[in-house]
Order: C-alpha cells, then structure tokens, then sequence
C-alpha cells in the first residue's frame, strides 16, 4: 500500500548508510572495512581528486527479519557512485565471502553512474570482477539482490550488474539501463536522445517503465521502509532452479521479441501503448498501487 508522504523516508535522497540503517534489522550492522581501516583511491590521490575512506561503497553483515544478509551500498554523493578499483574489490570480496558463509542473502544497493573513468581499466576490470562475483554467489544458491532507487540509478557496467542479479527491486525514481541519457546525448547528438527532457529520460528508463517492461521483480514506493518491505516479500517467496540451456533460450527469445516489437519506438509513451497500455499518457500521474494492478490486467 503507497504511504504518505509524511510518513516516508525517501531512499533517494538518503545516503548509503542511512539506506542500510532503514533497511535492516535494528543495530545489527557491521561494516567490514570501517572508517578505522581506512582504504581511499591510490589513483584519485596520484590525479590530485579528493577521496573518500571507503571509496564510495560500504560493505558489511546485518540481519534482515532475523536471517543473515550481507550487504553492499554505493554512496552516489561521491563521484556518482562510479566503481574505482577499491571500490569494486570491495564489492568482489564481499560475494566472495557470500558463497563461503551461505548468508540468506547479498542485498546490494545500487546508486552508480557506471565505471570512475578516472581509474579507466582498472575501474572496468573491477566491473567485470563483480560480474563473475555475482554469478559465483547464485551459483552457489545465494540470492543476490538489486536495489534502484538512488539519484544516480543503475548505469553503465552497474545496468549490467543489477540484471545479473537474481531480481531487480526499483522505484519509481530509480533508473536502470546500460548508457546513461548524457551518454547518449553526447556520442549520437540530442536529436536521439535529449538528456535535458527529465520526463523523457524517466518515461525510458525509469522504475514505472522498467516495470512494465518485466524487466524487474517489484516496484516499491519511495521509502527506505516500503524496500525493506519489498525486499523481504521477495526473499520470503525467492527460489532459483539450476540454469539450463533451455530457459536460457527461451529467455533470450523474449529479448528477441522485444527488440522486434518495440525496436523502433522512440518514447516510453509508445512502448506502454504497443504493450496494450490504454491510456499510456496516464502511466506516468498513476501511483504504485494503481500500476501494479494495471500490469498485472495487461495481455500477457
């Protein structure tokens, strides 16, 4: 059920450790590499940028409804959650120490722009670490689980990340996608893509639009409490039969489809009309409630 206002407190504009203090189990954090241990950028100090003690990402274990978790925050207020080399081994050790300890979960909390292109290979060898890291966790029967709701949204390497995740929880403010609307701007020209019509970028690559899309497994308010609520719904009913060949075809079909049915769309507005959307210039004024219950009355 969609809150008040008064009563919420918005995920997008808390900071990575306030996201994690909402979302847990009540006192049961414990960073791994606290401020103590201190482990900023050798590069960010060689190019003469400021750094950060943990590099823009906390990492830690806590409970979540009594059960273990380990979890993973990126702090979008610095350098736009960007994955450095620190930053990224931060991430890969954490799912490495997840299929040693079988936690119930890795929740990882995605606020990132993509790859620091200060750190350049180093920041993308570090996106492909967790790659692998993130598949070795499922692999071991370890759900790993996104979070999109941050200013910064799930862009770049980090899009990719967050759909090798077993699930993706996003809300309405949150953004998933691989090239960010100021990339695109940039190498094809504001003509493809203007980064500056807000509405449009929300209406492409928005939570509402991920959503209906299927392209993720919730879609929650914009709350600290109503993720943990999704988040924890999710993992009440979470189970992973073992990858074969033939889901993986059929998945891949559905990819296939979409590039053929809405490949030639330009706007989100016609996506949700060729979706069976009757009244797709309403989707964006609909609240959470009222558009889970539209895509779930959509042609399937």
């Amino acid at each position: 059920m969609s809150l008040s206002l008064a009563n919420r407190h918005s995920w997008f504009e808390a900071t990575a450790r306030a996201r994690i203090a909402g979302l847990v189990d009540a006192g049961s954090f414990a960073e791994i590499l606290p401020p103590a241990a201190s482990q900023p950028s050798p590069h960010l100090a060689q190019l003469d940028l400021p750094g950060a003690f943990d590099d823009g990402v906390v990492i830690g274990r806590a409970k979540l409804s009594g059960q273990p978790v380990l979890i993973a925050a990126q702090e979008g207020l610095f350098m736009g959650g960007a994955v450095g080399e620190i930053h990224g081994a931060k991430i890969v050790g954490l799912l490495r120490r997840a299929v040693a300890e079988k936690p119930a979960a890795v929740l990882f909390l995605i606020d990132s722009g993509g790859v620091r292109l200060h750190e350049a290979n180093a920041g993308l060898i570090a996106i492909s670490e967790i790659m692998r890291a993130v598949l070795d966790a499922r692999a071991a029967g370890v759900p790993v689980l996104a979070l999109v709701g941050g200013s910064c949204g799930a862009f770049g390497g980090m899009g990719i990340v967050a759909k090798l995740c077993s699930a993706v929880i996003i809300s309405e403010e949150g953004r998933l996608a691989l090239s960010g609307p100021e990339v695109i701007e940039t190498v094809a020209g504001v003509e493809e893509f203007d980064a500056k019509d807000r509405a449009l970028v929300w209406r492409v690559t928005g939570g509402k639009h991920r959503y209906l899309m299927g392209d993720c497994a919730a879609l929650v308010d914009d709350d600290i409490a109503a993720f943990r609520n999704g988040t924890m719904e999710f993992l009440a009913a979470w189970s992973e039969p073992a990858p074969d060949v033939a889901t993986l075809r059929a998945r891949q079909r559905v990819l296939e489809n979409r590039l053929a049915a809405h490949g030639a769309l330009r706007d989100g507005l016609e996506v949700w009309a060729a979706l069976g959307v009757a009244r797709p210039e309403s989707v964006p004024l609909l609240d959470r409630d009222s558009l889970v219950a539209l895509k779930e009355g959509l042609p399937t």
